[in-house]
């Protein structure tokens, strides 16, 4: 039986090795060339392309699925999605789920692979019925990961149930790539006889196993497997397609595809991933020791991220090793999107504030409570105790939990959104997409053209010199801390500001997707600041402990909300007296939004920050007078 290939390098590829980079411009002029290959399927939206297009990439996601369809007609395109959490990082409600999906397949998905974190057959049940009644091919996923409690027959019976629900197709999941060949052989061919179906093996390379798992799969009778272009294989990605095809050839199982077609589509991009700066996938010893800590190689990439952004990236062997310890205590959820940043941000917080749980994330208390599904197995009696106190977990299934609000959303966002899938996007997404669909508008927060405010703002500063009044004041942070935001907004690539003889010049960076950077002279510190990393001020710490003020800091870097979302009342006001352990704001990081609450109980006398501000490590968010 010949083996198809499904092609990932347009999703999961370059969301593994590229940080989900790849814009659609960057796609269109190799897609006529992909589709005439004979693939299985194009992997190409789902996962995390499609907050990051609103969020880095100013593009709309669902415009990028419209186009790549107009250009992709033979070969079917296709999506991962979360279950109940669809493309985000908690469960929404099931109102919000169908409209999803039911627009994901109006829009141009053929394909719609779905899996739950904890294998949770009930948040299955709206994806998988919405996508039955839309005529889409639904590929039901289990999750693969090594555990006390993860055997084969609950990977089996779970393939089984999956079968009964409606299933087309059942994937083996291998986020991490920790499945062996020889387990590979045994479990495709019992899900194979027991479910009845035909099944799809995806596997990520890391510690090099997945190529020999594909052989071993193919030789028990798996019908697909996922690669990518050798330039986005390797390291934390699919195994390269090359390679399979070429290990198959002359086999029964020959898949059929043109090497030299294939390395017409890899020549293009081998050469996007110059120009872009990128390097290629490579396996790493923290990557071999996956088989220790089960971490994905992609979870690595992002606690790099995460770390670096803390400024705290010698810390990461001692991450690793909290991970798993995290990980136990949580019921052994496997590390896949979104239980993944659960137990991965746990972890950093963990080792960054020095003593474990002491902030929680509100999605780890969630996690806790049982709104994501029911554990694997059972939680550390500790942790429990401390999240929900005497309260019993969740028991049903949670979505049943969640009201309606696609009606709301369609109120809130009236004055922004075009159409019904800007609405969805402000379900899954509503500061994210707010954001975007202002910069799409060209618009200010403020409701002012951003470019105008632009120019305004910049009007005249090319050419002063010192000498004069304006010039001899010193030089305000907050305004090229602004002009560097607009700058990213809009068409200005360069604005030069001279005061009090200090010149420096706010361009745009050169790689795709970073923010701008200041360009100093030898009177500034010479190494580039990003917009989104201010340094906290030390003078008002030491006032604070001259006037006897109490300062709530920043446990992370991150963007600090007063509120859970920007329609919601702020948690505390000026002049409130909170308590001890109240929540006070909310700090978004590392993808997860962080309750941050009050050591002390006092009157708040000052709010530090304005709403949506970038904060630093340390940086103050309020002060409290002790009472």
């Amino acid at each position: 039986m010949a083996l198809k290939i499904t092609d990932t390098t347009l999703r999961d590829a370059h969301q593994s090795l590229w940080a989900t980079r790849m814009r659609t411009e960057d796609m269109l002029p190799i897609l006529e060339k992909m589709d005439n290959i004979g693939y299985h399927s194009l992997e190409v939206w789902g996962g995390a392309t499609f907050d990051v297009c609103m969020r880095y990439l100013d593009e709309d996601p669902w415009e990028r699925l419209r186009t790549i369809k107009k250009h992709v007609k033979h070969t079917p395109l296709q999506m991962l999605l979360r279950g109940q959490s669809l493309v985000g990082y908690q469960h929404y409600p099931d109102d919000v789920v169908e409209a999803f999906v039911s627009k994901a397949v109006e829009n141009g998905i053929d394909i719609i692979r779905i899996f739950d974190a904890l294998n949770d057959i009930r948040n299955f049940e709206t994806s998988m019925r919405t996508a039955q009644k839309t005529g889409a091919h639904i590929q039901a996923a289990v999750v693969y990961t090594v555990s006390p409690v993860h055997t084969t027959e609950h990977y089996v019976q779970t393939a089984v149930e999956l079968a009964q629900m409606g299933a087309h197709s059942i994937c083996i999941k291998d986020m991490a790539g920790l499945l062996t060949p020889y387990r590979a052989y045994e479990l495709v061919g019992l899900i194979k006889e027991k479910a009845g179906l035909p099944v799809q093996l995806h596997s990520h390379y890391i510690g090099g196993l997945a190529v020999g798992a594909y052989l071993k799969a193919a030789e028990a009778g798996v019908d697909v497997v996922d690669t990518a272009s050798v330039p986005l294989a390797f390291g934390a990605s699919q195994p390269p397609v090359e390679t399979v095809v070429r290990a198959l050839q002359g086999t029964e199982y020959d898949t059929g595809l043109d090497i030299g077609a294939l390395f017409e589509v890899a020549d293009y991009f081998e050469n996007l991933r110059k120009s872009l700066g990128y390097e290629r996938g490579v396996t790493r010893i923290n990557d071999m020791r996956v088989f220790e800590h089960q971490v994905p190689g992609g979870m690595i990439s992002n606690l790099v991220t995460q770390l670096d952004e803390q400024k705290a990236l010698h810390r990461l062997p001692e991450v690793l090793a909290e991970i798993p310890r995290v990980r136990a205590e949580l019921g052994y959820p496997p590390l896949v999107t979104p239980t993944s940043q659960i137990v991965g941000t746990q972890a950093v917080l963990n080792v960054l504030t020095g003593r474990r749980y002491k902030l929680i994330p509100g999605e780890v208390r969630a996690y806790i409570e049982g709104q994501y599904g029911k554990p694997p197995a059972p939680l550390d009696a500790e942790v429990a105790r401390k999240v929900l106190g005497d309260r019993e977990p969740v028991a049903c299934r949670p979505a049943d939990l969640l009201e309606p609000k696609m009606a709301r959303i369609r109120e809130e966002i009236k004055d922004l959104a075009g159409s019904e899938e800007d609405c969805i996007s402000y379900a899954l997404f509503p500061q994210v997409a707010r954001k975007f669909f202002e910069s799409r508008a060209g618009m200010c927060p403020q409701g002012e053209k951003a470019a105008e405010k632009a120019a305004r703002q910049t009007k005249g500063t090319e050419n002063r010199r010192p000498g004069r009044s304006k010039e001899d004041e010193p030089m305000d942070l907050n305004e090229i801390k602004e002009l560097i935001k607009l700058i990213d907004q809009t068409d200005i690539a360069e604005v030069s500001l001279e005061s009090a003889g200090v010149k420096v010049a706010i361009k745009k960076a050169g790689a795709r997707g970073q923010a701008p950077v200041l360009e100093p002279s030898t009177s500034i510190p010479a190494e580039p600041v990003r917009e989104t990393a201010p340094s906290p001020p030390a003078a008002p710490q030491q006032e604070n402990a001259v006037s006897g003020l109490t300062p709530v800091t920043a446990p992370m870097v991150g963007t600090f909300y007063r509120a859970p979302s920007p329609d919601a009342a702020p948690f505390v006001q000026v002049g409130d007296v909170v308590h001890k352990g109240q929540t006070l704001c909310i700090i978004e990081a590392m993808k997860l939004m962080n309750e941050i609450e009050s050591e002390v109980a006092g009157e708040v006398v000052e709010i530090a920050l304005e709403n949506a501000s970038p904060v630093e490590y340390g940086q103050t968010l309020f002060l409290i007078r002790e009472k």
